[in-house]
């Protein structure tokens, strides 16, 4: 589309503006928001003058907002419509999950020697929770928790420097994961995986939890890249 979507209503796809925060860190996180959130779709234009009139801003902190989701990725700048949502290419998926490899490898290694009794009975319960909303068929509560559980684990590890790491990808994990909830049995095969995991926190083997760690991301990416058409495999996510 060649302008960000409104809702049914005919409103923005943005929230109302909070007067108390700085507006271009408030306009970066209305953006950032509308994209992870796939309120505005990979390849669609963000155009400054009608985000900053949907937003009731000036053109300037859009700009800068803009800038900094370049920076991350979100956003890529183009030679036809100005700045765009960015999409996934095969190669992109890649890239990313092998970092996710490194990164969440290294959080179940953390968990496995570091976890508390009280972070173990989180995850375990989080992994209970998640075979019954597999069993009544709820897929979006499901999908909800399996990013919970994603959370859990990164919360044990310590290091700040793989910590800042994995909150910078994130969002992209965030966003991809969302745009994959449709393919047919991966998050129910993630359940599966997570209790895996959760088996080898608690027999505090950290090389054993970050196998199993690398064989579930291995798993949603060969996931990903087969449900993705081959027309489509250079575009975006879906």
């Amino acid at each position: 589309m060649n302008e960000p979507r409104t809702q049914g209503d005919g409103g923005s796809v943005f929230s109302a503006r909070h007067d108390r925060r700085k507006v271009t860190d408030w306009v970066y996180e209305e953006i950032r928001s509308a994209i992870i959130d796939l309120r505005l779709d990979p390849g669609e234009a963000l155009r400054e003058g009608t985000v900053a009139e949907q937003l009731g801003v000036s053109k300037t902190p859009v700009r800068e907002a803009l800038t900094r989701l370049e920076q991350e990725g979100l956003v890529e700048a183009t030679s036809f419509k100005g700045a765009v949502v960015s999409g996934y290419a095969d190669q992109d998926l890649r890239e990313i999950y092998e970092l996710r490899e490194l990164l969440e490898g290294a959080a179940a290694r953390a968990a496995a020697t570091e976890a508390t009794t009280a972070a173990l009975e989180r995850l375990e319960t989080c992994v209970a929770r998640s075979r019954e909303l597999r069993a009544r068929g709820d897929l979006v509560g499901l999908a909800d928790l399996l990013g919970e559980f994603d959370v859990l684990v990164f919360d044990q590890v310590a290091n700040q420097r793989i910590r800042a790491l994995i909150e910078n990808l994130r969002a992209h994990l965030a966003r991809i994961g969302k745009l994959t909830q449709g393919i047919p049995g991966r998050v129910e095969a993630s359940v599966d995986e997570h209790a895996r995991i959760v088996d080898a926190i608690a027999a505090h083997d950290p090389d054993e939890a970050e196998r199993r760690m690398r064989d579930h991301i291995r798993s949603v990416l060969s996931d990903q890249l087969d449900a993705r058409p081959a027309s489509d495999g250079a575009q975006d996510g879906a």
